[in-house]
């Protein structure tokens, strides 16, 4: 956590006036990967690591930003925002673009970012940018964006600035998190509810494998046409079908195995994923938490053997922390090839089993294994 009295006054040190504070946190992702975008089921939950932004207006049409992370600064004029090639302020001005884009009136202002949540970890602080930024900035212009709003506006500057197609479950993490309860997040519907997530003598932990992984890589963009191809075959002959959110194994069995063995094979993960999920709710609901840990494990052979998108040093650490029975559950979290593992683990446990694993890694990887504990916190909100 980073105070407010600490946000506010490096944005003094910077500009005058006093600045509007918004929070918005990183997310962890329990299970439901790669299920958003094919508009399935998540279970997201938000974490007390966040993005702090703090906006004051101006008097002319300028957007000035800067960022504590970069220690840089950019500046445009309302007029004329377009992608940036430092990247960083993409995620600021693809919000601004889409409030210009609703019709919305919008004047000039000083934004000063930081945060806490570790970059390239696949914690989603893209999201959380985003998601701070259109609150702080329908806050500062009065422009009263409904909740619901938030994440919609959010993702489409991702899409539009950043050029990462990603799907809603970040932005809707960020946006809606509550305390001790993680989100099914129905992604076609942005229907959801809070499930209770009772850790009992349990604790969530996040191994980064300081692996740093590019979304807007061609990996997953080529995973979301294979199951826009996959859908499409089956859609042929049901012609119900939007995606792959309406299709059995059986259906690939019938209308897709013959045709493409991979297609297949990445279509039935996002199938089997899914129904992941809803077992995954069973678990938490009744209070199993072992059993959840074992869906877990199931979800990283999946992604990693059959969606493909993991990595050595991440299959690494999940076989490694499989042995130990204090660890329930884990798996690679996030678009993949890098990010972190997520692991249920015994309250207390991980100094006894960090020293070996960290040194091992060392040596295996030639990187240092950074660790994360989280908790379960809100979402976005005005300080």
């Amino acid at each position: 956590m980073i105070a407010k009295e600490t946000i506010i006054n490096k944005f003094k040190s910077l500009y005058p006036g006093d600045p509007i504070v918004v929070s918005s946190p990183g997310r962890i992702n329990i299970i439901g990967e790669h299920t958003d975008y094919n508009d399935g089921f998540v279970l997201p939950a938000a974490i007390d690591k966040a993005i702090y932004v703090a906006v004051s207006k101006r008097a002319d049409d300028n957007i000035v930003l800067y960022a504590e992370d970069y220690q840089e600064s950019h500046e445009v004029s309302l007029a004329d925002i377009a992608i940036s090639e430092k990247h960083w302020p993409n995620y600021i001005l693809g919000v601004v673009d889409q409030f210009q884009k609703r019709g919305s009136t919008l004047g000039g202002f000083n934004l000063y970012i930081d945060g806490d949540v570790p970059l390239g970890a696949g914690l989603s602080s893209s999201a959380a940018v985003e998601c701070a930024v259109t609150l702080a900035l329908s806050e500062l212009f009065g422009l009263h964006v409904a909740q619901i709003d938030i994440p919609q506006i959010a993702q489409k500057a991702e899409h539009t600035y950043a050029g990462v197609m990603c799907g809603i479950m970040d932005q809707f993490a960020s946006a809606f998190g509550k305390e001790k309860n993680v989100i099914k997040l129905d992604c076609r519907s942005l229907g959801f509810e809070y499930v209770p997530l009772e850790l009992k003598g349990y604790e969530v932990v996040l191994l980064n494998s300081n692996v740093k992984h590019s979304l807007a890589s061609t990996a997953y963009n080529t995973r979301r046409q294979q199951c826009e191809q996959a859908s499409e075959w089956v859609r042929a002959k049901y012609p119900d079908v939007k995606n792959l959110r309406d299709v059995t194994i059986k259906m690939l069995d019938e209308l897709v195995k013959d045709k493409d063995e991979d297609i297949y094979a990445k279509a039935s993960f996002v199938v089997r994923e899914n129904e992941r999920v809803e077992n995954s709710c069973a678990a938490l609901r009744s209070g199993d938490m072992v059993q959840l840990g074992q869906y877990i494990f199931q979800s990283h052979e999946g992604l990693s053997k059959v969606y493909e998108v993991s990595c050595p040093e991440l299959d690494y650490l999940v076989d490694y922390v499989r042995q130990f029975p204090e660890v329930i559950g884990a798996r690679m979290m996030g678009g993949g090839f890098g990010g972190c593992t997520i692991n249920i683990v015994q309250e207390g446990v991980l100094p006894a089993l960090l020293p070996a694993l960290e040194k091992e890694y060392q040596h295996k990887f030639g990187k240092e294994l950074s660790v994360i504990p989280v908790k379960i916190a809100n979402g976005t909100q005005v300080l």
